[in-house]
């Protein structure tokens, strides 16, 4: 098995974080929590959980990118909320952003950085 290939891509946002936007090993690839921050101006786009979380998952979909990967190559998705009163919304925007068959998904509630309502990782296999 080959080492890990580091993904990174402009359409999705960097942080100043000790992290890799993505990674890649063999048929794996992890991509790291998007934030729904625009990779333009790093800024958090939309004020709503709907917004966030479709930006949030065009950042998933733009490292998914970068690896050779896309939406249809995710098994698992982890979805962390600011706030539980926001399910129903994020569930409307993942479901109309990722769509049938869905994935596997988790959803947590945690703190999040100031104005953000959520944060999406995922994790993909490809077929090598």
């Amino acid at each position: 098995m080959t080492g890990r290939t580091v993904i990174s891509t402009d359409r999705a946002p960097s942080l100043d974080a000790p992290l890799s936007q993505g990674v890649r090993r063999g048929p794996l690839v992890q991509v790291s929590g998007q934030l729904p921050y625009d990779p333009d101006t790093g800024t958090v786009a939309g004020a709503t959980v709907a917004e966030q979380t479709t930006r949030a998952l065009r950042n998933v979909a733009a490292v998914l990118d970068a690896a050779g990967a896309t939406l249809d190559d995710v098994v698992m998705f982890r979805v962390y909320l600011a706030d539980p009163a926001g399910l129903a919304a994020m569930n409307e925007a993942y479901a109309a952003f990722v769509g049938s068959p869905f994935p596997a998904r988790t959803t947590v509630y945690m703190a999040l950085p100031p104005g953000v309502h959520v944060e999406i990782d995922a994790l993909a296999v490809l077929a090598d």
